[in-house]
């Protein structure tokens, strides 16, 4: 299937579509002059997710649609009804090759441990969802004055269940 969005031609499966996409939310939001946070501010997002909608990572909701556009004017129809759409969440695996995405892969690794072992002490056996999760970067200055990066994962916690077998669905009498 193939569309036109802006008078340029996409078509709408596969990366190089979302390739295209991505490029023109980019530039969007680049001659808008704002930032994620900017944004995030005007639509009641987090930075982060702004960040993910822009990049066809997360799918835009109707009911934000209107603030989106609201804070994006120069947003067209067409890339809202692309956005309104379940993305194709994937990621370039060269990228763990950029710097920051490297040192905040190595600092998950690093503590990841030490955090899974935290949760299971405050929890029980479980994780962190990373579906039912929310994710935001901020500015602070620490204590000598320097600027900090603070990086929230706030995700809701999913506990292992114990598999019995009269719990399994597809086991139940009559559902065969």
């Amino acid at each position: 299937m193939v569309r036109s969005i802006g008078g340029e031609l996409l078509e709408m499966e596969g990366s190089s579509s979302k390739a295209r996409i991505t490029n023109r939310l980019q530039a969007v939001k680049c001659y808008s002059g704002k930032s994620y946070s900017q944004i995030a501010k005007e639509t009641g997002l987090t930075n982060v997710y702004v960040a993910q909608l822009l990049r066809r990572q997360a799918q835009l909701k109707p009911e934000t649609a209107p603030k989106l556009r609201a804070s994006l004017p120069d947003l067209t129809d067409e890339l809202v009804d692309e956005m309104l759409k379940p993305p194709l969440r994937s990621y370039d695996p060269n990228l763990i090759q950029e710097p920051s995405v490297y040192r905040l892969n190595e600092a998950v690794m690093h503590f990841g441990e030490s955090i899974k072992e935290i949760i299971n002490e405050d929890f029980g056996d479980g994780i962190m969802s990373a579906i039912d999760f929310y994710c935001s970067v901020d500015k602070v200055k620490g204590a000598d004055g320097k600027d900090r990066v603070v990086v929230t994962f706030d995700g809701k916690y999913l506990p292992y269940t114990e598999q019995k077998l009269e719990h399994m669905v597809s086991r139940l009498p009559g559902s065969q």
